[in-house]
């Protein structure tokens, strides 16, 4: 940015000592006058252009704090990530309530509400432990700024929100929001996480730097969860319940397409 300044500032001065020279060897008052005002023009036009300037400068000086790495150490992230996987892994047994009367030795136990939770609650803990593996899989980093700390805080906060939509989609699965709010936390929770591994991929701050065809691998089957979980979430709505089952698939589909590529 500064070289163009400096070459605008070189042709601006040529061009005005060439009209001051037309100026002091012309008798026509009406060429004088047109070239005056072309000097003027172009003395505005390099104040705006300056002001321009400086205002970009400022934006990408800003815009290069804010995207430099910081000096918090990346095991400490990885810690607080590991916490909260652990703690949602485990409330997310409290979510499962007891009727006050089910026979465990009848088809009532298994025909009651609380058969249906402690199913969720399983597919929900699978889902957990798949992002956790995820998580240490593709996120191994070494650097980290600003943008990408909150972008996994944003992923932890999505992760946090879980049990709460299991609880709702286990105890109220006749209600359709229900299983809206649990579907859509799935889909953010995939969603934040590509974006988390584009970013950091971007930035170059992984241990390692990934190969293009590793990193099409990644990208290509979080895009295909993110599809299966789009298409569970809609057979779930329109459809039937049970379908959330579905998501188990998620597990199976990236062990496949891991040992695909491995091999």
């Amino acid at each position: 940015m500064d070289d163009n300044s400096d070459e605008l500032k070189e042709v601006k001065e040529t061009i005005n000592e060439k009209i001051k020279v037309i100026i002091e060897n012309s008798d026509s008052d009406k060429d004088i006058k047109q070239l005056k005002s072309l000097s003027e023009y172009l003395t505005q036009e390099e104040d705006e252009f300056a002001k321009n300037n400086q205002n970009s400068s400022v934006f990408h000086r800003i815009l290069d704090a804010l995207e430099s790495n910081v000096d918090i150490d990346p095991g400490r992230l990885l810690s607080l990530t590991d916490g909260i996987f652990g703690m949602v892994m485990t409330l997310m047994i409290f979510g499962i309530s007891i009727p006050d009367f089910v026979s465990f030795y009848s088809n009532h136990f298994i025909s009651s509400p609380i058969s249906h939770n402690i199913g969720v609650t399983v597919v929900s803990f699978i889902l957990v432990s798949s992002f956790w593996i995820y998580h240490h899989e593709f996120l191994r980093i070494k650097n980290l700024n600003i943008p990408y700390l909150w972008l996994n805080i944003l992923f932890l906060i999505c992760i946090c929100f879980i049990p709460f939509t299991t609880t709702a989609v286990g105890n109220y699965y006749n209600i359709f929001y229900s299983e809206v709010v649990f579907g859509l936390n799935i889909l953010g929770t995939i969603v934040v996480f590509m974006l988390m591994y584009i970013y950091a991929s971007k930035k170059r701050f992984f241990e390692y730097h990934p190969s293009i065809k590793e990193h099409k691998h990644v990208i290509k089957t979080l895009v295909l969860i993110m599809i299966l979980t789009v298409v569970v979430n809609l057979l779930i709505f329109n459809v039937y319940r049970d379908f959330i089952y579905l998501f188990l698939l998620i597990p199976v589909i990236s062990i496949i397409r891991d040992i695909k590529f491995r091999m």
